[in-house]
């Protein structure tokens, strides 16, 4: 068993080598790509265990113990924010609460940070994908203020704006007005970091999310009238940002109006050919996420973990395979996903858990293999780094070792498949690609890690499938 191990990773390492030489030199292909719809300011700071109780203490311990156990999900009080990184760190989960009170936005504006960085998972991709992969990338951003302006990268990044009745695309920090400031604050914490009697099972985060024009998916006047224009400049779309839709709203929409629109633009990007990958984070509205289901045979491609998926696959209506999904084991994840491509049509199918990632296709490529490995790299460079500033830095994430743990899984998959080899498994009229992942153990941070994967793997494979 240790000899074969051995060869396997040795195996891996190759492949690893092979897919990154292949992504790097096929990417610069990628003629332009538009992400929307989130965008926004993440605040950074690494929790201080002195620190964090002597603020819990001040409010009193038993009061802010209470939301551990009874959690609100949203935050006008010290108690609900601190309860809320309190269960974060429990359950080792990340978590996100909106920030109701404008007491508490100062508050945390006071408390301050270590770090600012672009947030949303439009605002993180651009600058992966104009900033390090150099991409032609054009950028929803609700409000476009200063502070985040001057957090986009150099490259070729690009926001729409209007001089006189033409469109014009500029680099965001060409285009400051004096918006409102989108801030989303982000407490990161290490696996065994101890408060009280609480110590963290893994690393993650807690977010206090401060920011109103995101939670409403809105979508500013350049982009909604400058939609066709954008279309016709890229050849590829990722759409995100859709998870925080509710039913209804106190001027009287709804989220089908933002759906709406949402799927006009899809029709566009249709027209024009372009390829659209959907990020579905965690939708807690079960109508909405009905919706969210509804609307996926319109995108080319969908990416998501085990929550989302098993949330997707209790909605389709088998609450024993979603189940069997949270535990993790890969062939219930397998089935998931083939049930939803059965359900929807879609064509391709991107799950990643810790340890491992797969892609389900209606057609059948090395490259898609190929592009999981390079996405691989791209969050072991994110874990290490904190922030991918150039290509080398992927290049760097070669050395950390290749997860072992999923050597399992991939050996239960060969007796499972008789058709199997370097990670491609022929299902006959589908293709399944399974990859082991680089594990970095101590990450510097994980905000942005997903975001990461999936932009890295939906721009690499079509580059490849292109060249």
């Amino acid at each position: 068993m240790k000899e074969s191990l051995k060869e396997r990773i040795r195996l891996w390492k190759n492949l690893y080598i092979n897919a990154f030489e292949n992504a790097v030199n096929a990417i610069p292909n990628v003629e332009g790509v538009l992400l929307a719809y989130n965008t926004n300011i993440d605040v950074i700071k690494y929790l201080d265990k002195d620190d964090l109780e002597k603020r819990i203490n001040q409010i009193g311990k038993e009061r802010v113990f209470e939301v551990i156990e009874t959690p609100t999900e949203r935050i006008s009080s010290l108690e609900h924010l601190f309860g809320g990184i309190l269960r974060s760190i429990k359950l080792g989960k990340a978590m996100e609460w909106f920030v109701e009170s404008e007491e508490i936005r100062r508050y945390l504006r006071e408390w301050g940070w270590d770090e600012l960085r672009i947030g949303g998972q439009a605002g993180i991709m651009a600058n992966l994908l104009g900033g390090v992969y150099r991409i032609p990338t054009i950028v929803h951003v609700p409000q476009n203020p200063k502070l985040q302006a001057d957090l986009f990268v150099d490259g070729p990044i690009y926001v729409p704006i209007f001089k006189g009745k033409e469109l014009k695309l500029v680099h965001p920090k060409e285009a400051v007005k004096e918006e409102n400031e989108l801030i989303h604050y982000i407490y990161e914490f290490p696996r065994g970091f101890q408060v009280f009697d609480i110590q963290a099972p893994r690393e993650n985060r807690f977010i206090a999310n401060a920011d109103d024009y995101n939670a409403r998916v809105y979508m500013r006047k350049e982009f909604r009238e400058g939609f066709e224009k954008i279309a016709k400049r890229v050849e590829l779309a990722i759409i995100s940002g859709l998870q925080v839709l509710k039913e209804y709203y106190s001027d009287g929409t709804t989220y089908r109006d933002v759906l709406d629109r949402v799927e006009s633009h899809l029709n566009s990007l249709n027209r024009y050919d372009v390829r659209s990958h959907f990020e579905f984070a965690y939708t807690a509205n079960r109508l909405v996420r009905e919706e969210l289901i509804g609307i996926l045979p319109k995108f080319t491609s969908v990416g998501l973990n085990e929550v989302e998926l098993a949330s997707i696959v209790e909605i389709i209506g088998d609450e024993t395979l979603a189940k069997e999904v949270l535990e993790g084991h890969v062939f219930p994840i397998i089935d998931a996903i083939n049930l939803l491509m059965d359900e929807t049509g879609i064509g391709r199918i991107h799950f990643h858990t810790y340890g491992y990632y797969l892609a389900l296709t209606k057609y059948r490529s090395e490259e898609v293999r190929d592009a999981l490995l390079f996405a691989s790299l791209a969050a072991a460079a994110k874990a290490m780094k904190g922030n991918i500033e150039r290509i080398e830095h992927i290049r760097d994430a070669l050395s950390v070792p290749t997860n072992e743990r999923a050597i399992v899984f991939e050996e239960e998959l060969e007796k499972e498949f008789t058709e199997f080899e370097n990670g491609l498994i022929d299902m006959v009229d589908r293709q399944l690609a399974f990859v082991p992942t680089k594990i970095v153990t101590s990450p510097k941070s994980t905000v942005g890690i997903g975001d990461t994967i999936s932009s890295s793997a939906f721009i690499s494979e079509f580059a490849m499938r292109k060249s």
